[in-house]
């Protein structure tokens, strides 16, 4: 491996990952890499990627990220969301600690679109993985 993993968990580099999907040289090929894409903007508090990977008929008009450090991802399930697909959900629980230390879980089935301009997250239903707990 040359360089940096990618944040999104996936083994690869970031260069090889995420990289140019956030550096807009290319667009996720599937709603599993946007997935990862926007979690990876996440950890990187790309505000300008996350907006412009939503979909406008739920963006909302700006993010506040605040300075969580975000831990892990882990997929758990992916439902169409392919490459010849117009529509997909992913589930992911993904690890994060906030600034008064508290280590926080989130659970979320997501629901994402193919567009004309690429995949785009729409929504998600959060789950009953939630919790909170001091590291």
């Amino acid at each position: 491996m040359t360089g940096p993993p990618c944040p999104c968990g996936s083994g690869a580099t970031y260069r090889e990952c995420c990289g140019p999907f956030l550096r807009g040289e290319s667009a996720a090929p599937t709603a599993e890499a946007l997935m990862r894409s926007r979690y990876t903007a996440y950890v990187r508090r790309d505000a300008r990627y996350l907006l412009s990977t939503w979909n406008p008929s739920t963006r909302p008009a700006a993010l506040d990220l605040d300075d969580a450090v975000w831990l892990e991802l882990e997929v758990k399930s992916v439902s169409a969301g392919g490459e010849g697909d117009a529509s997909g959900t992913v589930s992911f629980v993904a690890r994060y600690q906030g600034a008064d230390g508290v280590v926080a879980v989130i659970e979320e089935t997501s629901r994402f679109v193919r567009e004309p301009v690429g995949w785009q997250y729409v929504d998600g239903d959060l789950g009953p993985a939630a919790s909170r707990q001091r590291p």
